[in-house]
């Protein structure tokens, strides 16, 4: 069996969805499920891109341990010296370097020669290795580059020495067969490439991601790049979860391992939909319930007879356990602190307290509490900055041939004041009276409203994205009553707004460059 080291970028390429923009707190929470979850490698971002991006990647590298750190860097002196500072108080800490060496790139974007990149990798390279012992190397679109040309900028990288060069096919462009004789061909011209570990980064444009990585890796590439549920950069990337079970249940085929613990899948992929504010579609492999369901007759007879009919992973293998345990608003303290352990949840006393008062309040309001219920209840309302603005009140009246009317009474550390707006509808009349309440001009770039389960008593799940600075926040709440998670998740965007401007310092504030980071 052989071993393929699995490196994480959802923090940093996954960041890079466009409408996702995760603060420090976030960024640390998905750190430590991804610790969990035991990849080999986080990239946890890319430094130079702004204050915030060096303060997440510095907060990661301070206190994950387990997994490889890695930021990302230009090969330019100020983006190594900026990685190397963020990352300098790592365990084991990876200087990450890249530069375009496809044709298009060299001439439209770097206005370089072949020639000066081969000198700016010699160069980049041993500038990261002064600090670290772990460089990475990846030419960016490396699939459409010369072969001659990319054998000889890899033999540079690996002379300067890289421990790690990664070949990305940037826009998704190759098709697996090519692929894996792109991986095989490099194999066999490269000289020392035996040396470091070869990796892929392969994206999703023309959804083949998965289908190259595992091509590659039949070829003998020895890590992956992916991210949890493949978000990324336009189509995405590898989704690590669909890379980790193939290799899981084909064994037989590939014969390679990860030492990723499967039983952290669900959860991290429901923590980054989450954080993210992407939803995972309902027909995903391996993450969603549907994965799991089975509506046919000749299928559920089958499955109830020997589950591995039309069953080729146990549910539980991902995380996705069962529980004998009904939870209602009978339902006492110790009942609710045992059913979220098992579902992976370790909550303080404080947040225990947090969760079990929701949990009561939602009760009340709906006879049987789910599972799913629960993990909203944790992730919407629990784990949460804190709330300088917090919902004590909410009045709505409405209808089709009335001017839709909102009254709310907001508490501001503490104190109530109360406002009331009209709108073109109720949601509208709602943000526009907690508008009136905060006097903080957001622009709402999206909303969206789900249900966490089935019935008529379904929990309300609101996601929302809100502008203000040229930066984007997400905020989400639930609620038997749209209305009233429509303005959990108003309120939740702000409170990030708020606490995210009380830890950059003024100076700070309008310093972020505006980088194109695509980089793989």
């Amino acid at each position: 069996m052989r071993r393929i080291y699995v490196f994480d970028t959802t923090l940093r390429d996954g960041e890079q969805s466009p409408g996702v923009s995760l603060n420090v707190e976030e960024k640390l929470e998905i750190a430590r499920q991804l610790a969990r979850l035991r990849v080999d490698v986080i990239e946890a971002g890319f430094p130079i891109a702004s204050p915030g991006d060096f303060e997440a990647v510095r907060a990661i590298a301070r206190e994950i341990r387990g997994p490889v750190i890695a930021g990302l860097a230009r090969i330019k002196e100020r983006d190594i010296d900026r990685a190397w500072e963020a990352l300098k108080e790592a365990e084991s800490p990876r200087i990450h370097v890249f530069i375009a060496t496809s044709d298009i790139h060299l001439k439209h974007k770097l206005r370089m020669t072949r020639e000066e990149v081969l000198e700016a990798v010699a160069w980049g390279v041993a500038r990261a290795k002064k600090y670290c012992s772990d460089v990475e190397f990846s030419p960016e679109d490396a699939f459409r580059s010369d072969m001659d040309f990319l054998c000889r900028v890899l033999e540079v990288a690996i002379g300067a020495g890289a421990t790690v060069v990664n070949v990305p096919d940037t826009v998704g462009y190759a098709t697996p067969g090519e692929f894996g004789r792109f991986i095989a061909t490099l194999r066999e011209r490269v000289a020392g490439i035996e040396k470091v570990r070869l990796s892929v980064h392969c994206h999703n444009d023309l959804g083949l991601a998965l289908a190259n990585s595992l091509a590659a890796i039949e070829n003998g590439a020895e890590q992956v790049e992916a991210t949890v549920n493949g978000i990324g950069e336009r189509a995405g990337n590898t989704p690590l979860e669909e890379l980790v079970m193939v290799l899981y249940t084909r064994k037989d085929y590939y014969g390679c391992y990860t030492n990723i613990v499967t039983e952290e899948i669900y959860r991290t992929s429901r923590l980054v939909e989450r954080l993210t504010g992407m939803p995972v579609q309902y027909n995903k492999a391996i993450v969603v319930k549907n994965a799991f369901l089975h509506e046919s007759g000749i299928h559920q007879d089958g499955v109830l007879k020997e589950r591995s009919t039309y069953e080729i992973i146990n549910p539980a293998v991902i995380g996705l356990v069962q529980s004998n345990i009904v939870l209602g608003k009978h339902s006492g303290r110790h009942a609710l602190k045992k059913r979220l352990e098992e579902l992976g949840f370790k909550l303080s006393e404080a947040e225990l307290d947090k969760a079990f008062h929701r949990f009561k309040e939602l009760a009340d309001r709906k006879k049987e509490i789910t599972d799913r219920d629960l993990e909203a209840i944790v992730e919407h309302e629990v784990k949460q900055v804190p709330e300088k603005f917090a919902l004590d009140y909410l009045h709505i009246f409405t209808g089709n041939r009335i001017v839709p009317t909102a009254t709310v009474g907001i508490r501001i550390n503490g104190l109530l004041k109360e406002e009331a707006a009209c709108g073109k509808g109720p949601v509208d009349a709602v943000f526009k009276a907690i508008d009136k309440v905060t006097g903080i001009p957001v622009v709402l770039q999206s909303y969206h409203v789900g249900a966490v389960t089935g019935g008529k008593d379904a929990v309300g799940e609101v996601t929302v994205k809100v502008e203000y600075g040229g930066k984007v926040f997400i905020g989400r709440g639930i609620s038997v009553d749209v209305m009233e998670a429509s303005a959990r998740a108003y309120l939740n965007a702000i409170n990030k707004l708020v606490y995210e401007m009380e830890l950059v310092p003024p100076d700070e504030r309008d310093s972020a460059q505006e980088l194109s980071t695509g980089g793989d």
